[in-house]
C-alpha cells in the first residue's frame, strides 16, 4: 500500500498550511484551534518547511516570547522532507522512525497535494493487518 492510498479521499481543501510570513503566534493559534501538531510551510505555494509544535517550544525556550512575533520562517524546520504519492507506507515509516519525525508533506510534480502524520500512516497499517488476520479466519474457518 501506498501514501496514494492513503489521501485518495481528501482535497486540496483538506490542507492546513501557512505561509513563510505569517507570524508564529498566529500559527500557534492555528495549530491549538485544528488541534494538529504541525503545518507546512508555503512560499509561493511550494513547501519550504514545516512547523511543529516542538518547533515552537525549542524556540521558546531559547528566545522567550519574544520568537511568537517573527515570521514562521525563522524558526520553521527546512528543508521539509517530502515524499510523492508511490511512496510505501512502510518506506514512509521508515523514514519516521530513523529521522524522528511525525509529518510529511506529499508532493507531486512540485506541488503540495497532502499533509500526513504518523497516526495515518499507522491507522493504514492496523487496517491492513486487521484486513489480512479476517481473511485468513475466513480462510480457516471455510476450510
Amino acid at each position: 500500500m501506498n501514501i496514494a492510498r492513503i489521501i485518495a479521499h481528501r482535497g486540496p481543501a483538506d490542507i492546513i498550511a501557512c505561509d513563510c510570513t505569517t507570524p508564529v503566534a498566529e500559527v500557534v493559534q492555528t495549530l491549538a484551534s485544528k488541534r494538529i501538531g504541525a503545518l507546512p510551510v508555503l512560499r509561493e505555494g511550494r513547501v519550504v518547511g514545516i512547523v511543529s509544535e516542538r518547533d515552537v517550544i525549542y524556540r521558546l525556550a531559547d528566545r522567550g516570547k519574544e520568537c511568537l512575533d517573527v515570521a514562521v520562517e525563522e524558526i520553521m524546520t527546512s528543508p521539509a522532507v517530502t515524499v510523492e504519492p508511490g511512496t510505501t507506507i512502510d518506506e514512509a515509516l521508515g523514514m519516521m522512525t530513523r529521522r524522528r519525525f511525525r509529518h510529511f508533506p506529499v508532493v507531486e510534480d512540485g506541488q503540495l497535494i497532502a499533509f500526513i502524520s504518523i497516526g495515518d500512516l499507522v491507522k493504514h497499517k492496523m487496517d491492513e493487518v486487521q484486513h489480512e488476520a479476517e481473511a485468513l479466519r475466513n480462510y480457516i474457518t471455510a476450510a
